[in-house]
């Protein structure tokens, strides 16, 4: 490996171990060996043991009694509880979208979501998950709110554990289409600048996601995928 400081040691440690964990590479509840993947790294205790601290404040790994670290493994009612408080940051940052967001970010987003809208087509079974950071729609939003604290918010500390929710409760029927014309009002709200009503259809977009998976958490049509 390339000489690097430990700071950026454990940073490029919590990058592939985010990765990995958001990918399926490592599952949920496998152990992580500190000496193991440090081993692996080539890096000494002390950037491994940092990049699992980050990753435990973001809720993608736990430490359990006499075992150590292990990958997260977030039950359901975990998952409608982030979908709850979702509600409310996504709502605020599509607000501060349609005010903020340049008309070169506007044009932006329509191709990513005519992007998307191709996806469907050629493969409407296909889950709905939007893996790359860069081609996903409430990604986008957060970062064109013009709020840094909201964007860091979401994107660094609720995104990732949101994701490890849905890889383990991918248990709704037929969102991805629906979801994706949620999506395109959504759009066209900020961009029509109106604020007020971009609040009101994120909010409806997530209370839906939320009501798909307290259906099918009940006994409602089994699964494909839930979307974002």
């Amino acid at each position: 490996m390339d000489e690097i400081s430990p700071t950026g040691l454990a940073n490029r440690l919590y990058e592939e171990l985010t990765r990995a964990i958001l990918t399926g590479e490592l599952a949920p509840g496998e152990k992580l060996s500190e000496p193991a993947i440090a081993r692996q790294h080539g890096a000494s205790r002390a950037p491994v043991r940092e990049a699992l601290r980050r990753l435990q404040e973001r809720g993608l790994v736990t430490y359990v009694v006499n075992q150590g670290a292990r990958v997260s493994r977030p039950s359901a009612d975990e998952f409608l509880a982030l979908l709850d408080v979702r509600e409310a940051m996504e709502g605020m940052a599509a607000r501060l979208a349609a005010a903020n967001m340049s008309n070169a970010e506007i044009a932006a987003l329509q191709r990513l979501v005519a992007g998307h809208a191709r996806e469907i087509e050629r493969s409407p079974l296909k889950a709905y998950l939007q893996d790359d950071p860069d081609g996903d729609f409430h990604m986008k939003i957060a970062q064109g709110s013009g709020n840094p604290i909201l964007a860091d918010l979401l994107c660094d500390q609720f995104y990732p554990r949101l994701k490890l929710c849905r890889r383990m409760h991918r248990t709704v029927q037929g969102r991805g289409k629906a979801a994706w014309h949620e999506h395109v009002r959504i759009m066209e709200a900020i961009m029509q600048r109106d604020a007020e009503l971009a609040e009101i259809l994120m909010r409806r977009h997530v209370r839906a996601a939320r009501a798909a998976l307290q259906s099918a958490l009940s006994g409602g049509p089994s699964s494909i995928s839930l979307p974002a």
